[in-house]
């Protein structure tokens, strides 16, 4: 049953039968669908600012934080983090903002079993840690959950990103190996945008 139809069953419940504690569980349904709603909103309007139509907005992700938060969600809180993580970072380029997001997201995504956010929040803690040894770590850990998911778009997305920092480590040999096994992920899976990002890389001329 879904949590809309849930809600009006112990409305019903409340009112004609006097359940007691029906309100209450209604509540907890209609908190956990908001949650869910703001989490799918607050993506939507960052690919949107992403695509140039909007300016970003992080107050759909913080409500759902607060009721993640209330309703003992772990991993729904995790996830939230990671977005309002995202939006320090990438909208505000706040990279010391959004790290203790993105360090939260990953203690409750740990916590939860939540690979998926997992990844992505050791992809976005290396963007944070750049410059530093941590930050290849970070990416190699990202991706090995990645290809053990079968996310390939993501594999090809961390493999582009490892290049970078193989070429920043002046590792010129890894990185045309990795760029090249990210261009060859991104086609098999379909990846365009990705494949973009591969056929951007350029080596700087050896001097």
């Amino acid at each position: 049953m879904g949590r809309i139809e849930n809600a009006k069953t112990l409305y019903e419940q409340a009112v004609f039968v006097g359940t007691e504690g029906a309100l209450d569980m209604a509540d907890l349904a209609l908190d956990s669908l908001e949650a869910d709603l703001m989490l799918a909103r607050g993506r939507i309007t960052h690919a949107r600012y992403l695509s140039g139509e909007g300016d970003g907005d992080v107050t759909a992700f913080e409500r759902a934080v607060d009721l993640y938060n209330s309703l003992g969600d772990t991993r729904g809180e995790g996830e939230a983090l990671f977005w309002v993580g995202i939006y320090h970072q990438v909208v505000a380029g706040e990279d010391d903002v959004a790290r203790p997001f993105f360090e939260r997201a990953r203690d409750l995504a740990t916590q939860a079993g939540d690979r998926e956010t997992l990844a992505y929040t050791l992809r976005h803690l290396a963007f944070a840690s750049k410059g530093t040894p941590e930050a290849r770590e970070l990416l190699e850990e990202s991706t090995r959950l990645r290809r053990d998911l079968g996310f390939l778009p993501g594999v090809a997305a961390n493999l582009v990103g490892l290049a970078y920092l193989a070429r920043d480590e002046g590792r010129a040999d890894d990185a045309a190996d990795l760029i090249a096994e990210a261009r060859e992920t991104a086609e098999r899976a379909g990846a365009h945008r990705v494949l973009q990002w591969a056929d951007e890389f350029s080596m700087p001329p050896e001097s």
